[in-house]
């Protein structure tokens, strides 16, 4: 086993390109990898990394070896996390990102479920409104949508990522209601920032009949937290633009009113990320499917459409 870990601190640290950021995946120490490493150099009589200060970047040798190993690491930990789990159930960590708001919504309520499956199974879920380096910090799965995936990993379809345009009630009485996409640009907008940029990301609405006009909102008040927006949206600021999980709650309710309904802006889809990998972990791949069969028993589906 002690060849085993020193392989997998290797494959890591070339992975995620830094001793320290492997340790974290691997909730070691940066100088326990780094030992591990140089072990692993030691008996195979070969320099994989070479290391400044500044960079830790591999060699021709350790781009070979990388290679060779990275895979067969992933499919010998696989067989060795199905061969641990007990009386042919999944056990083990099983850590998953996902954003904060939709993950109490709408992951959150299935866990109660998903453990009665499942008892040795234990959730490691993180959330975080940003789309994580699933392969580098080392999730089992992450749920979002509305981005482009990386190399390595793939997705399946949970919903539509459609955003609709939200006011309250006070507002768009004391401001009036838009009849047309153009009136828009005579209301305050209540904006969010992307998380990974800063900027304010140009939208493109779109009509159930498949016309298209760019979104054209005064910034009023600029956030970077869509529940924030819906929070102060319910002050009597503006019109926001947020996506249909997080719209569901308040439009339920009636504390906010879908502005121009016939008229929505299309992200691509909601999807449950995993790692492109011939062999899942048991836990991981019975987590996927229990998420799909989940969304659609409850017509999450449809829920999130805005069409």
């Amino acid at each position: 086993m002690d060849t085993l870990n020193c392989i997998e601190c290797f494959v890591r640290s070339a992975e995620a390109g830094s001793f320290a950021a492997a340790a974290r995946r691997l909730g070691l120490t940066p100088a326990a990898v780094g030992k591990n490493v140089a072990r692993l150099e030691a008996g195979l009589q070969v320099r994989l990394f070479q290391r400044s200060t500044r960079s830790l970047s591999l060699t021709e040798a350790g781009e070979h070896f990388l290679r060779e190993a990275g895979g067969g690491l992933d499919i010998l930990q696989v067989a060795m996390a199905n061969l641990a789990s007990r009386q042919g159930q999944p056990a083990g960590v099983l850590k998953v990102s996902m954003g904060v708001a939709f993950g109490r919504l709408y992951i959150l309520p299935l866990l109660k479920e998903f453990l009665a499956r499942y008892p040795d199974v234990q959730p490691d879920w993180r959330f975080d409104n940003r789309p994580v380096d699933l392969i580098a910090e080392g999730y089992d799965a992450a749920i979002g949508g509305g981005f482009e995936l990386p190399p390595g990993v793939v997705a399946r379809a949970l919903a539509p990522a459609h955003r609709v345009l939200l006011a309250s009630p006070n507002y768009l009485a004391a401001r009036g209601v838009p009849q047309k996409p153009e009136d828009l640009s005579g209301h305050d907008g209540i904006l969010i920032r992307s998380p990974q940029t800063g900027r304010i990301r140009s939208a493109m609405l779109r009509s159930g009949d498949g016309r298209e006009t760019p979104l054209d909102l005064r910034a009023r008040i600029l956030l970077d937290d869509p529940e924030a927006a819906c929070d102060v949206a319910l002050m009597d600021f503006g019109i926001i633009l947020v996506a249909m999980p997080h719209a569901l709650p308040y439009l339920a309710d009636g504390r906010l009113i879908r502005v121009l309904p016939d008229w929505y802006v299309d992200t691509g889809v909601i999807s449950i990320h995993f790692a492109a990998q011939k062999q899942l972990p048991q836990k991981t791949r019975l987590f996927i499917d229990f998420v799909v069969e989940q969304f659609r028993l409850q017509g999450l589906d449809r829920r999130f459409s805005a069409r």
